[in-house]
């Protein structure tokens, strides 16, 4: 009985923050589960970083999924504020990579 209403909680901590999270930009998500590459190659510099301008089709990152790489693309046009993973982690569906004002 207990469990319930600490569940019910972080629901609600989650729809608190949501609104905050807009306010400070948008998310890019990843659409798939892989790992994820922040750049085309080691050596290479990331694909974008914090300060950078991105337009809607730039791309943010790379998620290799079975073997085949994805290339995300942004959805919005702004100013990289956050970078929310690291490079070669492995992300799931819907998870937050990029937040972009």
């Amino acid at each position: 009985p207990v469990a319930a209403p600490v569940a019910t909680q972080d629901v609600k901590a989650e729809e608190v923050s949501a609104p905050v999270s807009a306010s400070a930009g948008q998310e890019a998500t990843s659409p798939i589960v892989g790992v994820i590459y922040t750049s085309s190659e080691p050596k290479a510099p990331n694909f974008v970083s914090v300060g950078d301008t991105v337009k809607v089709g730039d791309t943010l990152c790379m998620v290799e999924a079975m073997k085949i790489m994805n290339e995300i693309k942004s959805d919005v046009a702004g100013v990289v504020t956050e970078i929310l993973i690291e490079n070669e982690a492995v992300v799931e569906f819907g998870q937050p990579l990029f937040r972009i004002a």
